[in-house]
């Protein structure tokens, strides 16, 4: 199983990317792909998670910038990032689940629990200057 994301790059603050992450037989094998980011010396957080029946999911800190949405095919989810700010600059992860995005939630803390995440790609590097 193999997840490609793509779309990282140098941006200035304000800024919009869209990253993309090859998902193939997103529809089919997994029931969940999401965005995870990690900035040096932070840990890595989530920032997005959409569904198989399309519910989508982000931190409060992020719903009102960011959008998450899977193509036609069902073989690309895209994360769009607006309003950059130099607190986003990380590398960004996409991961794909077996399990929903609800089922994968760690509701008292309000985050995903990454270890249900049983699928990895390479991550891409956005960088936000200011």
């Amino acid at each position: 199983v193999q997840l490609q994301a793509s779309g990282g790059g140098l941006v200035q603050s304000g800024g919009s990317l869209r990253l993309s992450c090859a998902a193939p037989g997103f529809v089919k094998k997994y029931y969940a792909v999401a965005w995870f980011r990690q900035a040096p010396g932070k840990e890595r957080e989530w920032v997005s998670c959409i569904s198989r029946s399309a519910g989508t999911y982000f931190p409060d800190s992020m719903k009102d910038r960011f959008a998450i949405s899977v193509d036609n095919a069902g073989t690309t989810v895209y994360l769009q990032m607006n309003s950059l700010k130099p607190e986003d600059s990380a590398i960004y992860y996409c991961a794909a689940s077996t399990f929903s995005c609800h089922a994968t939630m760690i509701v008292d803390k309000g985050v995903l629990n990454q270890r249900d995440y049983e699928y990895w790609g390479q991550g891409t590097q956005v960088t936000v200057s200011s």
